[in-house]
């Protein structure tokens, strides 16, 4: 059996949302089992509050991330992409499998509307990643 904690690298358009939400409820439900990155195609200046409030919820403080771009490094280095929205074009090929999620950018949304976005996302990654 390998040593190597595979990487999962959630990528969304600003990283502010959708991908930040992945990369924190794969480490809230997996634990060390995985390591969870997320990057975005054009960065936002900040973590989208309302993503950070839902998170929170789960005793996750994700306010102090800072959104990045994507690189081919990131994509050289996962073992899986989990794209959050199907089509992204990215910098280069990934290395590892790519997954193609479908979920709304919540950009303008409140915590109230997140948390059933929240639920979707774990649903996901409890159905996809937490089964392997």
């Amino acid at each position: 059996m390998s040593d190597h904690t595979p990487t999962v690298l959630f990528i969304c358009q600003h990283n502010a949302g959708r991908s930040q939400l992945g990369a924190a409820l794969l480490e809230h439900l997996a634990g060390d089992r995985f390591t969870a990155t997320s990057a975005g195609l054009s960065p936002a200046e900040e973590v989208n509050p309302a993503v950070a409030a839902t998170v929170a919820e789960l005793g996750m403080d994700i306010t102090g991330r800072v959104p990045r771009a994507v690189t081919t490094v990131d994509l050289d280095a996962a073992d899986v992409v989990v794209l959050m929205k199907p089509g992204l074009a990215l910098p280069s090929t990934p290395r590892g499998e790519v997954l193609e999620w479908s979920f709304p950018n919540p950009e303008a949304w409140n915590a109230d509307a997140m948390r059933p976005l929240r639920q979707a996302v774990s649903d996901e990654i409890t159905a996809t990643l937490l089964t392997r």
